[in-house]
């Protein structure tokens, strides 16, 4: 919508520019509003394109809610709707995120017999998820500073790093990690177990990825700690944890 609105602006400037008649800004303003709600359900129904597969919002489906809106389109509006929202964004839509992997993961513990329900696992995995994405920085930085035992690391370092951070898997396998340890922390080295014999990571990567989630999600100090424990310490308890049950 705000590709379309600076499209609109364009034309008018051009039309100013050139001298001609621009065109009334109230109509254009009601033609962006009218397009709104159009264009979001593009959106949503291309989501389910590449999401659902088989569960697809059919046209008939976007028609009815539409029109239980108020709102009359036809099909040929839809597609034509979907096409312009696909050319806004250069075609490039299906972009990779983390969460095809923790769905994945999920579904495999499930079929491994993970003591924790993957339905459990999966609320909370996706609440991590936000968390990671709006403390990414600090996140990583943290994980980094454990990596290489030193809390001011070089450029090179963290240039070399940066394959970490563009590593989906780990992030997936450190999400359900720290969710499973939320939801019942003494099944927590047996879905670490399960994790690193699907996924090969080390049970040391996963215990620090996890760390470093849940010292930024729950905090370094939970109510039933009263003195500060160092970070290497715990983090050393948790993988030993993990050790103990292969």
């Amino acid at each position: 919508m705000i590709k379309q609105a600076e499209n609109m602006y364009r034309q008018a400037t051009i039309q100013l520019r050139e001298k001609k008649e621009p065109q009334n800004w109230k109509a254009l303003k009601e033609q962006l509003f009218n397009k709104f709600i159009l264009r979001l359900v593009s959106c949503v129904q291309l989501a389910s394109k590449l999401s659902f597969h088989y569960k697809i919002i059919s046209n008939i489906t976007v028609l009815n809610f539409l029109q239980s809106l108020g709102y009359v389109h036809t099909k040929e509006e839809l597609l034509e709707s979907e096409l312009d929202v696909l050319k806004s964004l250069n075609f490039q839509i299906n972009l990779s995120t983390p969460l095809p992997y923790v769905e994945m993961l999920l579904e495999v513990l499930g079929y491994n017999g993970c003591l924790v329900p993957a339905t459990r696992l999966h609320a909370t995995c996706l609440t991590l998820l936000d968390l990671v994405y709006l403390l990414r920085e600090p996140i990583y930085e943290s994980l980094l500073r454990a990596s290489i035992e030193n809390p001011i690391p070089s450029q090179l370092q963290g240039e070399k790093f940066v394959s970490v951070k563009e590593d989906f898997m780990l992030l997936a396998v450190g999400i359900i990690a720290a969710s499973a340890f939320i939801q019942n922390h003494e099944c927590w080295s047996q879905v670490v177990g399960h994790l690193q014999s699907i996924t090969g990571i080390a049970l040391e990567s996963i215990a620090e990825f996890s760390y470093a989630i849940l010292t930024h999600s729950v905090g370094a100090n939970t109510p039933r700690r009263q003195q500060p424990v160092l970070p290497h310490l715990e983090a050393r308890a948790l993988r030993a944890a993990a050790s103990s049950n292969t």
